[in-house]
């Protein structure tokens, strides 16, 4: 399972789930952990329900939904504020799902943002290259060692540019820099193409 983590909101982390996801050979489940901002269904074009939380009592198949686009990828839409304790045996149900699973996480360093770390097998990290949001995004990236699901690499949204400089402060590579693009982002040749390029980069670590 691969967390789709950074510290800060809007930094473009479902953009980049679901991007990855899409670009990825072979199938997918790309899951929403994020009660706060649940964005993952409207990008993705499908129902906010079944959520996340509805694996506590049924397997990832009857669940999931299809993408509408890519038959590869289905669809885990965010939990409700009032599941955290269905989110807990959900997370570890898809844990265990027999296909590779990306995960987009809360943002921030609390027990909502850990509970998907904590059962990750690594951490790709997202985050612009304004200075608030990397000192956010060196946090989650120390929050995911302890957690053991250490950084992949890092993906800077909204550049072209990789500078050395953020590779030091997360000790970890630049692996995709996603140009911006208008909305919908991911109907951009430019951004589908950096996404392409993300998931020959880490696809052997997580397929």
């Amino acid at each position: 399972m691969l967390a789709i983590a950074g510290g800060k909101g809007g930094v473009g982390k479902t953009t980049t789930a679901l991007g990855l996801s899409t670009a990825l050979d072979g199938p997918v489940v790309a899951a929403d952990a994020d009660a706060d901002m649940p964005d993952l269904h409207a990008l993705a074009g499908v129902d906010r329900t079944p959520t996340l939380a509805a694996l506590r009592e049924r397997d990832v198949p009857t669940v999931a939904q299809p993408h509408p686009d890519d038959p590869d990828v289905t669809l885990l839409p965010a939990p409700r504020f009032d599941d955290a304790e269905a989110v807990d045996r959900s997370l570890d149900r898809l844990a265990r799902c027999d296909r590779p699973v990306v995960v987009d996480c809360p943002a921030g360093a609390g027990p909502d943002a850990a509970a998907p770390l904590r059962r990750a097998d690594a951490t790709l990290l997202v985050t612009t290259l304004c200075a608030p949001a990397l000192r956010d995004a060196a946090k989650t990236a120390a929050m995911a060692r302890t957690l053991d699901a250490p950084p992949l690499g890092v993906v800077l949204t909204r550049t072209r540019s990789s500078p050395s400089a953020v590779t030091e402060l997360l000790d970890c590579p630049v692996v995709a820099s996603i140009p911006t693009a208008d909305a919908p982002i991911l109907d951009d040749e430019g951004a589908r193409t950096a996404y392409r390029r993300l998931a020959t980069a880490v696809g052997e670590d997580i397929l």
